[in-house]
């Protein structure tokens, strides 16, 4: 037994270790803002996770490196336990401030009343780190500024991983790290080193982060409001500081600067990297960004004719359809189509939300920060079943290749791929359906149409964050928010990390015997 727990908890014990000095960090903010109630709150956040990390990392400190049983156990683990933890900062503030005596000076109670509840804590932090942006905060521009820093930096360092991080960090050369990098759901490398690759990702998101922040400063946006966005804008997380996100600002320099940013998030990072260095080719030559191109060129034009009969005017119809579609592809979350815009995204026409609802399930390139099933998929599936019909037209002695960008996989590779691909696609939808099913029963009956359930459902498990307005602390029933959970963890890691985990312990607990 020792020796499959043992490299389990040495990783996640490293893993709260460097979560709760990004905890114990943060405490910067309130003491630059004044907040100085959140500062017990946060201390006590920081310390118990990297109290119990010290424990793990130290009691397991000898184990062998992991295998790819551990990796998938680390990551599925290791992403549900930050997120738990993630939530204390929420609750410690919330209460603080719910319970704080006369005199001490906090915000209104009610700005924070949300997060006093566990689940919605958790719901929240989960929601951050997996990089979704659905939430159960009411008026974001009310929260805090610790609060608002701290949905930020979780969508941030969640966009990229939090054990892309800690790899990071620890620099621990070997087949141990790629293991539980590739658990995290990540395969692509820039580097033979893996931990050259992780450190090369940072660098590339730390330089497009602030890019991105000094662009929307330069838009418009005061620098408090620019520095979070330009965090959640790259990581494609979806997070605002302000009530209705960026449909607030009514602003199309804004929204023209933000479509570069969630565009950059969807591009896979060993692509960001050669045009960094100065080769473009990857631009054209990438299948992935080929196809991202002509997703979201045809997608907007497709989005942006379901919605111009709803909207006055066809320049109008251009401008928020074009903006979610690519919101959404790219799972950033940003929303433009909100209250008091001409039209929220709930009144929309159903052909345009179930065009919406494609684009979150499809996702952008795999390696990058977003969402959903993932373009290389769609591309294996789309080839995979050509391949397969024409398979039939040639002679028995031809020898087939199956060609997907510059790899050439032969009759046992091809079929391997496509069936990962599929039995990815496959459970997606399962558990999709699932939830579907969950909301019809729980949600008041009539009270939301069939495809409003049905976006609001792939939005989380895309981990994007559009909402039609069913997300919400009074909205959601109780059982919508833990499926919500589920999904965004299933969504994030892509399932397969998550249904090992379960077997393993299952089988360690003997049910199977």
């Amino acid at each position: 037994m020792r020796t499959t727990v043992a490299p389990i908890g040495r990783d996640l014990g490293w893993m709260l270790r460097v979560f709760g000095g990004l905890v114990l960090v943060s405490i910067l903010v309130p003491l630059v803002w004044g907040e100085y109630y959140a500062i017990p709150g946060l201390v006590v956040s920081g310390v118990i996770p990297v109290t119990i990390g010290w424990v793990l990392s130290t009691v397991f400190a000898d184990a062998a490196p992991p295998d790819k049983l551990h990796g998938m156990m680390i990551a599925a683990i290791g992403w549900l336990a930050i997120a738990a933890f993630g939530s204390l900062p929420f609750l410690t503030t919330a209460w603080i401030v719910t319970l704080a005596p006369a005199g001490l000076e906090t915000p209104p109670p009610e700005s924070v009343d949300a997060l006093t509840s566990p689940l919605n804590a958790l719901f929240e932090s989960m929601s951050g780190f997996t990089g979704t942006g659905l939430t159960m905060i009411t008026d974001e521009g009310s929260l805090p500024r610790t609060l608002q820093w701290w949905r930020s930096i979780i969508e941030w360092v969640g966009g990229v991983g939090v054990i892309v991080l800690t790899t990071a960090i620890l620099a621990r050369p070997g087949s141990g790290s790629l293991t539980v990098y590739e658990g995290e759901a990540r395969s692509q490398k820039i580097h033979p080193s893996i931990v050259s690759t992780v450190r090369t990702i940072w660098w590339i998101f730390l330089l497009f982060t602030s890019i991105a922040i000094l662009s929307l400063w330069l838009a418009g946006m005061p620098p408090w409001q620019a520095i979070n966005h330009g965090m959640t804008g790259i990581s494609t997380g979806g997070f605002s500081v302000i009530d209705g996100s960026i449909g607030a600002y009514d602003s199309v320099v804004i929204e023209v600067v933000l479509l570069p940013i969630m565009i950059a998030g969807g591009i896979a990072f060993p692509i960001h990297y050669l045009v960094l260095q100065g080769d473009l080719r990857g631009l054209y030559t990438d299948v992935q960004t080929r196809w991202l191109a002509a997703v979201l060129l045809l997608g907007s034009a497709a989005l942006w004719l379901s919605v111009s009969t709803a909207y006055d005017s066809v320049t109008d119809a251009l401008r928020y359809g074009v903006f979610q579609f690519v919101s959404a592809v790219t799972a950033a979350g940003f929303q433009t189509a909100t209250d008091p815009t001409p039209l929220s995204l709930g009144d929309w026409p159903t052909s345009a939300l179930l065009t919406l609802v494609f684009a979150m399930v499809v996702g952008a390139a795999a390696g990058s920060t977003a969402g959903g099933i993932k373009l290389i998929r769609l591309i294996m599936l789309v080839k995979g079943i050509r391949f397969r019909v024409s398979y039939v037209f040639y002679p028995d002695s031809t020898v087939h290749r199956f060609r997907i960008d510059d790899r050439v996989l032969d009759e046992e590779d091809g079929p391997r791929e496509f069936g990962e691909a599929a039995i990815i696609a496959l459970l997606w939808f399962v558990f999709l359906a699932v939830s579907v099913f969950v909301l019809l029963a729980t949600l008041p009956s009539g009270a939301y149409p069939l495809e409003q359930i049905l976006f609001e459902i792939a939005s989380a498990q895309g981990n994007v964050g559009l909402s039609t307005g069913i997300t919400g602390p009074h909205s959601l029933p109780t059982a919508g928010k833990v499926a919500f959970i589920l999904n965004m963890w299933i969504g994030r890691l892509e399932i397969i990390p998550i249904l090992v985990t379960l077997r393993a312990l299952f089988w360690r607990g003997g049910i199977y015997e």
